[in-house]
């Protein structure tokens, strides 16, 4: 039977609340995966893929980036909420291994087997849990901000990684898909990149329809994403 919970967390000063899901027929710990979310804040979109990553036997949670009940609805306040962190990604590293921490204590969590994914600005956030050292075992980036870091110490990145991008979106064009290739070959990072042609920026969201914008749901790479994520953690949790 499928059982969902919410959980309170800090950083520092900051109030957070994440959501998990699990199947609680299982029995003894399991491998975890945090799902970052979009620029919009924790919402019933990354709630729904927790549940779906509990189906298939994982503990699926929902992280937060910006803290409790922080949801952006117009273009202006989603800005708002996301640039500070996008600006300082030492803050943004602190954030997401706040929850990676206590995500670790939740009872059925398997701690040596975490993984994370992201989308949009939540790709940013899974990839820079990777940067940061932390013993993550795989992440994957869905439509994800690629740039790295500048103003944070590098660490050896432990994790495997596969990012899930669309060729045609404004938001990581070729060239910067190429900065992130480079980055990860010269760290020595067992990687993957699917680049999905035809396909923009969001193509997970059945709610995108901006093309102006850049942010266009795509059905077929959202089916195709799905199935080499699911792919990807069975073998990075075998």
């Amino acid at each position: 039977m499928m059982q969902t919970n919410q959980m309170e967390y800090q950083d520092g000063n900051t109030l957070l609340e994440l959501f998990y899901a699990f199947d609680n027929k299982q029995t003894g710990k399991r491998p975890a995966v945090l799902i970052a979310h979009d620029w919009s804040g924790r919402t019933d979109f990354t709630h729904n893929k927790a549940i779906k990553l509990a189906e298939m036997g994982y503990v699926g949670i929902a992280i937060d980036m910006y803290g409790k009940g922080k949801i952006g609805q117009t273009k202006e306040e989603k800005t708002a909420l996301m640039q500070p962190l996008a600006d300082d990604r030492a803050k943004l590293q602190q954030r997401i291994l706040a929850a990676f921490h206590t995500v670790q204590k939740i009872d059925q969590v398997d701690p040596r087997k975490i993984g994370a994914i992201g989308f949009c600005f939540g790709g940013l956030c899974a990839l820079d849990l990777a940067r940061s050292g932390a013993d993550v075992s795989g992440v994957v980036s869905f439509h994800g901000l690629l740039t790295a870091p500048t103003d944070v110490k590098k660490h050896r990145i432990k994790a495997k990684i596969l990012a899930l991008h669309g060729h045609d979106d404004p938001m990581g064009k070729p060239e910067q898909v190429l900065v992130f290739e480079t980055e990860m070959t010269e760290a020595k990072v067992d990687w993957q990149l699917n680049v999905y042609g035809n396909t923009m920026h969001a193509f997970t969201n059945p709610m995108a329809n901006d093309p102006d914008f850049g942010t266009v749901y795509n059905a077929s790479a959202d089916k195709r994403s799905w199935i080499a994520m699911t792919n990807f953690f069975e073998e990075v949790f075998a």
